[in-house]
């Protein structure tokens, strides 16, 4: 896994339970209730005799969270697993989890979670296995893939039997430290709370997510995590690999807003592509609009002026090669965002990376340096031949001069097959400044517009110049200025 794509969505199907990527599960939470009563007074605890092995200490069982028990008793009642079947069979594809979030019957669980039921309804269909017994069959209301949440609403209106789990509104903050609760069904095993702590909002993350130092497993996606009063705060959905107890929630704003959309709403049969293409269209104008407010920042290379982003909404990762290297000598700078928009299970998109090298290649000498600079460029890998989700990369190379520095620049564009008006873009530069030196840089741009793609290959050419002047004797001979 690479630095840039450290979440996956916390997602089991039955027969792939040790695979993070594979299905999807959700739970929930309820309504606020009182302050949970005073635990009774503890005696005191005399001191062990001098004979008294150690491990009898060792195997006291551990004390029982009693606002764990307390809110999980209250709300079981409201949590459903949600199975996406077969529509021509009751096998599972994948599970997850949902809660019931009012009198009305609606059900909030992940978007990820009725992804497949959403894109392909012809060939899966949802049902719901409330903790009470009750069963039946779902259908789609609502989604906001941006956020990864989406309302289900059972067929039957008797499954509407409470008044579900309230949700917590935004104008109440909770303090770092807070102990949080999170409902699940993990890796389809049963229906479990998790006792973690809430320790505030994720930093450098394009939009608001909650940082859970909790054990998220598989198939609790769209689960509630509630506050102490019983209110769900986040909604599962996702959690780091290569971590523990590193785990992340929705904040329950964006189900509050989804849910008053959801209500007047009627069911979604068809597959989702046009309302999907329009929020992620949205998506992408809101990224492209920020990110390009943004000046570079400066590497401090001594002479080369090289785009790196702001630390704003990415995450930037360093290499360099060794110290006493008796060969190429570079150093390695890559940019990107945390997350992307879920959109199915082989497909993620609206986000943006960028990576650039520095060379210094003068203990090579000259034709040795110009055959591995020119073999890294060539080697950088492309989507040549598209796919089932894109078209062949149509691409474009010129020869440019920006501040005085000539480059090489190759811009590549897909498009979406499915979702019209988006594009993946990728730039690829490389200086022709210097014999035995240089710099090269990419730059991609996932589930844009055609206009935001042309803007932000622009903006990224723009951060290219020379740091200072150089000499006109160490400059190599000027590239054409265009082919």
């Amino acid at each position: 896994m690479t630095q840039g794509s450290w979440r996956t969505h916390i997602r089991s199907a039955a027969n792939r339970l040790a695979l993070a990527l594979v299905a999807s599960g959700a739970l929930c939470a309820g309504h606020a209730w009182a302050a949970p009563p005073p635990e009774p007074a503890k005696k005191p605890v005399p001191a062990p005799a001098a004979a008294e092995p150690a491990s009898d200490a060792a195997s006291a069982p551990a004390p029982v969270s009693a606002s764990a028990q307390r809110l999980y008793e209250r709300a079981r009642t409201q949590l459903v697993q949600v199975r996406t079947l077969l529509r021509s069979q009751d096998s599972q594809a994948s599970v997850g989890s949902g809660f019931f979030t009012g009198h009305d019957g609606l059900i909030l669980t992940n978007y990820h979670v009725v992804s497949m039921v959403a894109l392909s309804p012809q060939s899966y269909r949802l049902t719901y296995a409330a903790t009470d017994g009750r069963e039946g069959q779902l259908e789609l209301l609502a989604f906001d893939a941006a956020h990864d949440l989406a309302i289900v609403r059972p067929k039957a209106p008797a499954a509407a039997s409470s008044a579900g789990l309230e949700l917590r509104p935004s104008t109440v903050p909770l303090a770092q430290g807070e102990h949080i609760y999170s409902l699940g069904n993990p890796l389809d095993v049963g229906f479990a709370v998790v006792e973690g702590t809430y320790n505030g909002l994720v930093e450098r993350s394009f939009y608001p997510s909650i940082f859970f130092s909790g054990s998220l497993n598989p198939g609790m996606s769209g689960g509630p995590t509630l506050d102490e009063q019983g209110r769900v705060m986040g909604i599962n959905v996702a959690t780091r690999l290569d971590g523990q107890q590193v785990s992340f929630l929705v904040p329950a704003q964006y189900a509050i807003d989804l849910v008053a959309r959801a209500r007047p709403a009627k069911p979604i049969t068809a597959p989702i592509y046009p309302e999907l293409t329009r929020q992620l269209l949205a998506h992408q104008a809101h990224l492209t609009e920020r990110f390009m407010a943004q000046p570079w920042r400066n590497p401090g290379h001594p002479r080369y002026r090289i785009p790196v982003p702001q630390e704003t909404f990415v995450r930037c990762w360093g290499d360099s090669s060794p110290a006493d290297g008796k060969g190429l000598i570079y150093e390695t700078s890559e940019c990107s965002m945390n997350s992307a928009v879920f959109v199915s299970n082989s497909l993620e998109t609206g986000s943006l990376s960028i990576r650039h090298q520095t060379y210094d290649g003068r203990r090579l000498g000259t034709l040795r340096f110009a055959r591995q600079y020119s073999n890294s460029f060539r080697n950088e890998p492309m989507q040549e031949n598209g796919g089932r989700q894109r078209t062949a990369a149509q691409c474009r190379e010129r020869y440019i001069d920006r501040d005085g520095l000539p480059l090489r620049a190759v811009l590549c564009i897909s498009a979406y097959k499915k979702l019209p008006g988006l594009y993946d873009l990728t730039v690829l530069v490389a200086t022709l400044d210097a014999r035995q030196s240089g710099a090269q840089g990419r730059f991609d741009a996932r589930g844009v517009s055609f206009d935001n793609a042309l803007r932000l290959a622009e903006h990224y050419l723009g951060g290219y110049g020379l740091a200072r002047p150089v000499p006109a004797a160490s400059r190599a001979p000027k590239a054409e200025a265009s082919r």
